[in-house]
């Protein structure tokens, strides 16, 4: 068992794409935690997606062994952490596991958004902050410039800057060596009743729930009872271990220590991230202080392709939130794509990544309804309802108010992109708030933005309009008023729930009519015409129509009375005209998907 004296806790942050997972490669090379014949890129990156788009999506924690310059070995337990703002929820729950963080900042980006945004988490969470400046072998390597600014922004003596390079491995001994010595030990008593916070688990189909947890009091072993104090049930632990990167057991887990149990948990909701896990026979008085709640601020409608896999879909759903902490479901139904669930995700790119796992983990194939936002509404009785899906939209007659979700966005680019980025923001309803320049010609420019507007296609046409240079962050700003209206669309007169938009009055009729051509072009024909229409409310605002498949009935004819001809084309006529009554619209999943892709 390590003496607690020797243990440090720690989690890298930082800005997206500042060099967090390669640090943390160079870290697992130099304590020997993996030997050379394993050693990749991203190691700590064990999602085939991660791997694959070069980002990090799930906190990962790796325990490694560090003899220190004094000759005492030392135990780190490191949490590498995303870096986008839509996984900014991992990084709150892994700092609630730390004594400590490793602030990281890209020499040639400097201090950007999400690095102030994890440095003012880590500051709330009271942890020691180790200031590292990464990539310091890029030739444009300025080391005054980086130090200016973090003195600036965060007040950070020159002399307490390490400077590291991931890639060559240059000042990571003076890394580990700063981290033994200004993380603080960790607190707790390790024959106090047990205590241990539930900071992210997973599903594994033989072993039940794996739940990762910070022990905080007392020790924890296989054979122990142990009581989940929010649910109130009782299992008993079958392992304990720690993460080498890979999973293994150990004798035990004291206080200070991380690892994870396994015990037999097979229901996903019986273990929850935040929940406190003590003894059941000496059960603690208060559980731990868990996670603040996170709200959901993009939703859609997945649907499995066939009706059969609606179950599938609900396990994998189960199973999904389990492992992410900041999903949320419920079902629903569409006249147009029967049975499914309303989820709710953090943000566009948190939504792309949760379909694609669960297409790829669970085996689905999914249909994905156009990502709406959630909208406050005040009616004229003076009910104030919160509605996320189109298809729920009270009458507007009923509507006093709608206010929608605003976000300030803070855009950097090189300053010759100014233009293109302040005028496709103003076309997107923006309000400019400032500017600043910054060194090496790059230039942030902030926005309120509505949330609406910048999930659709803003951030495809930001970086179109800046040749891939500009990058965007943008936290949540309120609520505010807008003139907002309900597009339904409609096939054959009847309204599909499934395509309905909720757009500004100002953009409606353009909006309108380009998902209307957009659908004529992705439906089939059928045999039966097909119309198209944009509605809002009772007024039609743009019409199209897809002509029907015609047979040439009259083709086996040669010569004869003009009557028989006529006959055949008018059974025709009928014949169209009952399929016309009862015939169903096929909308392929291109249709839902082209609504995300209008101009």
């Amino acid at each position: 068992m390590t003496n607690q004296q020797h243990i440090r806790n720690f989690s890298i942050v930082a800005h997206i794409d500042h060099g967090k997972s390669t640090l943390a490669d160079r870290l697992l090379e130099a304590t020997g935690a993996i030997n050379e014949r394993d050693m990749r890129e991203q190691v700590l990156d064990d999602m085939d997606l991660e791997r694959e788009r070069g980002i990090t999506i799930k906190a990962s924690a790796v325990r490694l062994e560090y003899t220190g310059r004094d000759g005492q070995t030392y135990e780190l337990n490191l949490i590498d952490t995303p870096g986008h703002v839509d996984f900014s929820y991992e990084v709150s729950r892994a700092l609630h596991a730390c004594e400590g963080a490793v602030l990281l900042v890209d020499v040639s980006q400097g201090v950007e958004a999400q690095t102030v945004a994890n440095a003012y988490m880590a500051v709330d969470e009271r942890l020691a902050l180790i200031p590292v400046v990464s990539k310091v072998d890029l030739d444009q390597f300025d080391a005054e410039a980086v130090t200016e600014e973090l003195e600036e922004v965060f007040g950070f003596a020159p002399e307490d800057i390490v400077f590291t390079s991931g890639k060559t491995g240059e000042g990571v001994d003076d890394l580990l060596e700063a981290i033994v010595q200004r993380i603080p030990v960790p607190a707790g008593d390790r024959d106090a009743t047990l205590k241990a916070l539930v900071f992210d688990s997973e599903f594994d189909p033989y072993r039940g729930v794996i739940a990762y947890i910070r022990v905080l009091e007392g020790t924890l072993k296989a054979g122990d009872d142990i009581l989940m104090m929010a649910t109130g049930k009782e299992f008993e632990v079958s392992e304990v271990g720690v993460f080498r990167p890979q999973r293994e057991a150990v004798r035990q887990l004291s206080a200070g220590e991380v690892g994870y149990l396994a015990a037999s948990i097979k229901d996903v909701k019986d273990s929850r991230v935040g929940d406190t896990i003590t003894s059941a026979q000496r059960p603690a008085v208060q559980p731990l202080a868990g996670y603040r709640e996170v709200r959901p601020m993009v939703f859609c409608g997945l649907y499995p392709a066939e009706n059969a896999q609606y179950q599938a879909l609900k396990d994998a759903l189960d199973k999904f939130s389990l492992n992410d902490a900041a999903f949320r479901y419920e079902p629903e139904t569409s006249v147009a794509l029967g049975f499914g669930f309303r989820c709710g995700f953090l943000g566009l790119l948190h939504m792309e990544i949760a379909q694609e796992r669960l297409e790829r983990e669970y085996g689905l194939d999914l249909v994905a309804t156009a990502p709406s936002v959630e909208y406050r509404i005040l009616t004229t009785s003076g009910e104030a309802l919160e509605v996320e899906n189109p298809a729920h939209f009270p009458d507007p007659a009923q509507i006093e108010v709608i206010e929608e979700p605003i976000v300030q966005a803070r855009i950097t680019c090189p300053y010759q992109y100014v233009g293109p980025c302040m005028e496709l923001s103003e076309n997107c309803r923006g309000q400019f708030i400032d500017t600043d320049y910054r060194e090496g010609q790059r230039v942030i420019i902030e926005y309120n933005l509505p949330l609406a507007e910048i999930i659709v296609d803003y951030f495809d046409n930001l970086k179109s309009a800046t040749r891939g240079y500009a990058t965007l962050d943008y936290e949540p700003a309120g609520y505010q008023g807008a003139n907002l209206v309900k597009l339904d669309i409609l096939v054959n007169g009847d309204p599909v729930d499934a395509l309905a938009i909720i757009t500004h009055k100002e953009f409606a009729e353009r909006r309108g009519r380009a998902v209307i051509e957009k659908l004529r072009e992705v439906i089939p024909r059928q045999l039966f015409e097909v119309r198209l229409q944009a509605s809002i409310g009772k007024r039609i605002i743009a019409a199209e129509r897809i002509p029907p498949l015609r047979k040439d009935v009259i083709e086996k004819l040669y010569g004869g009375d003009v009557t028989r001809k006529r006959k055949l084309l008018e059974k025709q006529k009928i014949g169209k005209k009952r399929m016309k009554q009862i015939g169903q619209v096929e909308i392929p999943q291109e249709a839902f998907m082209s609504i995300l892709r209008i101009d």
